[in-house]
């Protein structure tokens, strides 16, 4: 006598592609981000991610951290043809005696005023802050609700998404 299947059973669905047609998976970096097109943050990269780079078509990157580029990477852009701006900066002391958790802040200040130029609500701003941030403080918040949206700058070098 048959049994019925247990409810407890899985399916498991296959499906066999030839060897040409591989599926490559696009892995982004840690804690990658649009913010703005054609601007980008992450974390560090690693060989998995370079699928995925690749179809940005960077041509720079602003590194910052004391630690050299690995020979993968350093390869990587150098075929891409990726300039690379590092700043080095030694957990807590970079060029001047300022802690890496502070810089990390300010650039999160800045993201959130830069959103405000690009009208973004303050409810995204704020979640954008809170998930990035790396010390979540109010008076950061306050900072950014109440900057001018008011910056000059000269027109013949305003990016589309301003």
């Amino acid at each position: 006598m048959a049994s019925a299947p247990s409810s407890n059973a899985s399916i498991t669905l296959t499906q066999n592609l030839p060897d040409e047609e591989e599926v490559k998976v696009m892995v982004p970096p840690l804690n990658f981000a649009m913010v703005a097109p054609g601007v980008y943050r992450s974390g560090h990269p690693n060989r998995k991610n370079f699928p995925f780079l690749k179809k940005l078509k960077l041509k720079s990157i602003i590194y910052l951290s004391s630690d050299e580029f690995n020979e993968e990477l350093n390869q990587f852009v150098n075929e891409q043809k990726i300039e690379v701006f590092h700043y080095k900066i030694d957990g807590n002391k970079p060029f001047i005696e300022i802690e890496q958790k502070e810089i990390s802040s300010a650039l999160v200040k800045v993201l959130g005023c830069l959103r405000k130029l690009q009208k973004w609500s303050l409810t995204s701003i704020f979640h954008e802050y809170r998930r990035f941030a790396v010390t979540k403080v109010l008076a950061d918040q306050e900072f950014i609700e109440i900057f001018s949206e008011h910056v000059p700058y000269n027109p013949e070098y305003k990016p589309e998404w301003l």
